[in-house]
């Protein structure tokens, strides 16, 4: 009983001081989110600003662009990071595992966003060598990736990381996988489609969907990337959060962190279907 308990006691300290910094700072943002703001004499606690904020067009046109950056980006990453990994199983092209997957992992989502303005912006270099080889006369005829209003910078941002990380968690699943499977169903005459479709990918979908859940809470809750290279109209959710909580109106942060509590409760919800999602695959020992 003492060894169980000893963990805990160790790291005691640190947890306490932890769980009391992030009890103060999720306290303080459901108070100033119901508009209890002392500091600019808003003493009453109400809902009028989670009202005023499920009403805001900009509010929903950001919660929208949010949710289709986060979806498209996590949903390409899935269905190419498990191609790949698949292909990656076997052995003929296991040798290129570590120079495939490991260098997109190693680098910053902050230098895929530098390469994306270096590359992609209308004087960028692929823009440059377009107009050298005479396919445009302009640079404003090339296709406006960085702060496009279809978030496609962002979008390739996150499957530049998303890809490799599928990769590497449906990888390490497939090389578990007994090959007395594959060898039966190919003895009863599936092909290897079939072998991968109703073997293989069932028995990697647990790692499937909790990758999936990962890349779509990454993407739905990060800042850096659509700030840096994000349309200005719609912007992502975070970015519009963070506007809000630097106006010059000290009103304004009651409705920053109304989002706040909004990007909060989609990544609660994710969780706790993560863990249902497991708990009934490991149920049933899928």
């Amino acid at each position: 009983m003492n060894n169980k308990i000893k963990p805990y006691i160790l790291i005691a300290p640190v947890g306490i001081v932890l769980i009391c910094i992030m009890s103060c700072g999720l306290v303080t943002c459901l108070l100033q989110s119901l508009g209890y703001f002392q500091q600019i004499g808003l003493n009453e606690i109400s809902f009028d600003y989670y009202k005023e904020i499920l009403g805001d067009a900009s509010f929903l046109r950001s919660l929208l662009f949010s949710l289709k950056t986060s979806l498209i980006s996590a949903i390409v990453s899935v269905i190419i990071g498990v191609l790949l990994a698949y292909l990656l199983s076997q052995d003929k092209f296991s040798k290129l595992r570590n120079a495939v997957l490991n260098l997109p992992i190693i680098i910053p989502h902050i230098v895929v966003v530098i390469l994306m303005f270096s590359l992609f912006s209308k004087s960028g270099i692929v823009s440059r060598i377009l107009f050298n080889l005479n396919i445009i006369s302009d640079s404003s005829e090339f296709i406006n990736i960085v702060s496009d209003k279809n978030g496609i910078g962002i979008i390739l941002v996150y499957i530049w990381k998303g890809i490799p990380f599928m990769a590497i968690t449906t990888y390490n699943i497939l090389r578990n996988i007994s090959d007395k499977l594959e060898m039966v169903a190919l003895n009863l005459g599936a092909n290897k489609l079939q072998n991968f479709r109703y073997i293989t990918l069932p028995l990697a979908m647990p790692a499937i969907i909790s990758s999936f859940i990962i890349l779509f809470t990454f993407a739905f809750g990060s800042f850096e990337v659509p700030f840096l290279i994000g349309p200005s109209t719609p912007r992502a959710l975070p970015v519009h959060a963070y506007l809000s909580y630097i106006s010059s109106d000290l009103t304004q942060r009651s409705s920053a962190m109304v989002i706040n509590i909004i990007l909060s409760s989609v990544s609660f919800i994710l969780l706790i279907i993560y863990n249902k999602i497991f708990e009934k695959m490991y149920k049933y020992k899928l």
